[in-house]
């Protein structure tokens, strides 16, 4: 009876050991958020024979998870479709307009990873559900992840990049003219650039 009651008593503490370690090893995941001051959200477009640049100034985004592992973290991203910018008022208006975003009805645009996928080095594809003027869509993105660094305050950043081509059609975006020599005035495939610098959260 000892004996069984010693051997009782040593297994208790093993997993009480174990566990603790589990506890004490176990890392709550880290939430980057996005500082839009040191981020990018560009775009380009083909207009008759040249492309025009644009941008758009309010955006925010979460990455959420270990750093160490960022093939299981989660990404949020929103754009306010009306914060769209190409530098004239005009055309600026006509895209917010039901021609284009018709940012009234559909005032954001959003991103919400499902799936991360390692693809070597610094390179991942992050898959997720994709919605933009009422339309959503799985969309895989190719991101680059920049790295980790500490700015002189001490706060840890961490990078991404992603370019990418979206047809804008695909989203219910299709106004255009046709051209007296033929083609088209506006191109379909838009050409999206983005520059993330995101903040550790203490």
């Amino acid at each position: 009876m000892v004996g069984r009651s010693r051997r009782r008593f040593a297994l208790i503490s093993s997993a009480m050991v174990l566990l603790g370690i589990g506890i004490l090893a176990a890392e709550p995941p880290a939430t980057f958020k996005v500082d839009p001051v040191h981020s990018h959200v560009a775009f380009r477009i083909r207009h008759l024979i040249s492309k025009v640049s644009g941008d758009f100034k309010d955006f925010t985004g979460t990455i959420t998870g270990d750093p160490k592992n960022p093939a299981a973290a989660s990404v949020t991203f929103t754009i306010k479709s009306a914060s769209i910018d190409t530098q004239n008022a005009q055309r600026d208006a006509d895209l917010k307009s039901p021609n284009f975003f018709d940012v009234e009805k559909y005032p954001e645009i959003t991103f919400k990873s499902t799936k991360i996928v390692p693809k070597g080095g610094d390179k991942y594809d992050v898959t997720g559900t994709f919605s933009m003027h009422g339309v959503t869509k799985e969309l895989t993105l190719p991101v680059t992840f920049s790295g980790l660094a500490k700015d002189p305050w001490g706060n840890e950043r961490a990078g991404f990049s992603v370019t990418t081509t979206l047809d804008r059609k695909d989203y219910g975006i299709t106004w255009n003219k046709i051209l007296d020599q033929g083609g088209t005035l506006v191109g379909d495939d838009v050409e999206i650039t983005i520059d993330l610098e995101a903040v550790k959260q203490k």
